[in-house]
């Protein structure tokens, strides 16, 4: 599988654990039928697409993009469609998790990808 192919694999799988993760809050501890549904389905395709992306992607590297990425976009969405207050430190940290991303995923050499 080329390299180009893991990436999106892995892109899908990080939006459908997004889209997920969000309606989880919305599922109300799963007793609103549409979101509970929507968190089910989100996440059997995420992990479908992440299976996908670990044919050929590290496992190690694979997380490292997904949690960190799903990390960002979730707190994103808790922001804007939760009216959730993210302060300075939760800023600096999201920042350092987003670098943490890159430095592993651009510059690590301890493992091939």
């Amino acid at each position: 599988m080329p390299k180009v192919q893991s990436y999106l694999y892995l892109a899908v799988a990080i939006i459908a654990e997004v889209i997920a993760t969000s309606a989880l809050k919305a599922s109300d501890g799963f007793t609103q039928l549409l979101p509970s549904v929507v968190v089910l389905i989100g996440y059997g395709v995420a992990f479908f697409f992440l299976s996908l992306t670990l044919r050929t992607m590290p496992v190690g590297i694979a997380y490292a993009i997904w949690s960190g990425i799903g990390i960002v976009l979730v707190s994103a969405i808790g922001w804007i469609a939760y009216g959730q207050r993210l302060d300075l430190p939760t800023f600096v940290g999201l920042g350092l998790i987003i670098a943490g991303v890159l430095v592993v995923n651009l510059l690590s050499k301890s493992v091939t990808h």
